[in-house]
């Protein structure tokens, strides 16, 4: 019994059995802070724990709690009065999360002709009874897509991430082709509007022109143009296909000379 049991403690202290052990005990709510933490720190270098709890939707207390088992469990860095960034750990136990969320919404839209514009709000609800076996057989029903509506990419089953090539609109140069990419928010209103002007991923426009001092931009389209402002631009990522030489100003006129 003695040796059994030593055989046992060494085992458990192998670095293969930690990591095991460590990954089996990650609980699907630490495993949806993580993803949500992965999509907020996209934009933001730190996440504060108030902008956390904003999109996750609970008290101080419980995010608090919740930080303190990421970051026991190695799968976050908190830095006070700051924020907490994944490690990258953190990120491989967001994965799953991910896959179901943004695959949840390819479902909602696909299958089930819901809205693009309530399907993140619906998928946070309807992926909560979703398991490994149900997941499968959206994801066929679907046609194995790889990305979501909005057009974030959908990680792969073992937890790859695919790599996206795209950048902002807004840091791309007038006279640029460009084909939607991602649209990057999740404001109901915002979406409903970005839908009805055509400005879905993959769509392909022309960047005519940018208003300088954060103007309106506008975008030569079929079946006709467009003109965004700079607040809505900003949700749009593209990939461009030519690259422009942005805006050129006319060469300024000199007074003739009296003669």
């Amino acid at each position: 019994m003695c040796r059994l049991r030593s055989l046992v403690q060494s085992a458990l202290r192998t670095p293969a059995t930690q990591i095991i052990w460590s990954f089996m005990s990650v609980s699907p709510a630490m495993r949806r802070y993580a993803a949500e933490i992965y999509r907020l720190q996209h934009d933001h270098q730190q996440v504060s724990l108030s902008l956390l709890g904003s999109h996750v939707e609970a008290s101080a207390q419980a995010i608090s709690t919740m930080v303190k088992r990421l970051h026991k469990g190695g799968y976050l860095v908190h830095e006070p009065y700051r924020g907490v960034r994944l490690t990258p750990e953190g990120e491989k136990i967001a994965m799953p999360s991910l896959r179901r969320h943004r695959l949840t919404e390819v479902f909602l839209v696909r299958v089930m002709n819901y809205d693009w514009a309530t399907a993140h709000e619906l998928a946070d609800t309807f992926e909560k009874g979703v398991n490994d076996e149900i997941e499968d057989r959206m994801f066929d029903l679907a046609g194995h897509p790889t990305r979501c509506p909005h057009g974030e990419p959908i990680p792969s089953k073992e937890g790859i991430m695919p790599e996206v090539r795209d950048e902002p609109l807004l840091e791309v140069p007038s006279g640029s082709d460009c084909i939607v990419s991602r649209v990057r928010t999740h404001d109901f209103d915002k979406l409903r509007y970005i839908g009805e002007l055509g400005l879905v991923p993959g769509t392909p426009f022309h960047l005519l022109s940018c208003a300088p001092f954060k103007g309106p931009l506008r975008l030569q389209m079929k079946p006709q143009d467009h003109v965004i402002g700079y607040e809505l631009a900003a949700s749009l990522w593209v990939e461009v296909v030519r690259r422009g030489e942005g805006n050129k100003l006319p060469p300024l006129k000199t007074p003739a000379r009296r003669k």
